[in-house]
């Protein structure tokens, strides 16, 4: 599998755009069967279909400006995720002819994964669903059965499928103040007391440190870098995945 460590800064939607671009590249052969990008993602709110559905769609998007955080559409998952530069952001492409039967199998493998990696800094690090949390389920990494730290969700094409996930590291409390906001213009219920951070959990822990872990969790790594076409190929998704002010609707 290649490790692509991306430490650029770019806005909200190019980053969606690169995961998009990586999962067709993977998908097409262009690129070879298994991708892991690690990147740190500008302070987001992430949108999913079933969002844009919402009469709140809109005043929710305007909340997200009004926090700082960039409203864009995503690629997989349900509703609303919010995530920043104290996050760790994760893609797993892999190459499947048929992605549909797997899907469960890569959910529970990303979970067992990344909640090992968190034990391994002194998490109390659990798989499944927390009762009213943010953008439920069945596979949330969760501390202590109460707090969600890390969302997963899917994108499948013919050829590929790509997880993707985010790991907040620091400022919990700017996340859910974001997602306090976006969920009340959305009129979706939540406790707020389920979105949290993983120095929450254990004081001092870093983003270079939450990397090392997660790194650690996926051995036989390929180092590489992202290819000219797959920019260019993000620059021109860029666009889908972009919201114009008051064109949230």
């Amino acid at each position: 599998m290649l490790l692509i460590r991306d430490l650029q800064e770019r806005p909200a939607a190019l980053e969606i755009a690169l995961s998009h671009a990586l999962l067709l590249r993977v998908a097409e052969g262009a690129l070879p069967g298994g991708v892991l990008r690690l990147y740190r993602p500008p302070a987001t709110v992430a949108f999913g279909k079933l969002d844009t559905l919402s009469p709140g769609y809109a005043a929710a998007a305007d909340a997200a400006r009004a926090r700082g955080y960039a409203p864009v559409l995503r690629l997989p998952g349900g509703h609303a995720a919010a995530y920043h530069r104290e996050s760790l952001g994760i893609d797993v492409v892999t190459a499947v002819a048929d992605p549909v039967p797997g899907t469960h199998e890569r959910f529970r493998d990303a979970g067992e994964r990344l909640a090992g990696a968190l034990r391994t800094l002194g998490v109390d690090a659990r798989v499944g669903a927390v009762p009213g949390e943010y953008c439920p389920g069945d596979y949330s990494v969760n501390a202590r059965g109460r707090v969600k730290l890390v969302g997963t969700a899917q994108r499948l094409v013919r050829g590929a499928a790509l997880l993707g996930a985010a790991i907040v590291v620091r400022d919990g409390a700017g996340v859910r103040a974001v997602l306090r906001d976006v969920n009340a213009a959305l009129a979706i219920g939540w406790d707020e007391l389920t979105a949290g951070a993983v120095d929450d959990e254990v004081a001092g822990v870093s983003l270079e440190a939450v990397e090392r872990a997660v790194l650690a969790a996926y051995p036989g790594l390929e180092p590489a870098e992202l290819d000219d076409a797959t920019l260019a190929r993000a620059a021109e998704l860029e666009p889908r995945h972009a919201l114009a002010p008051s064109a949230a609707v």
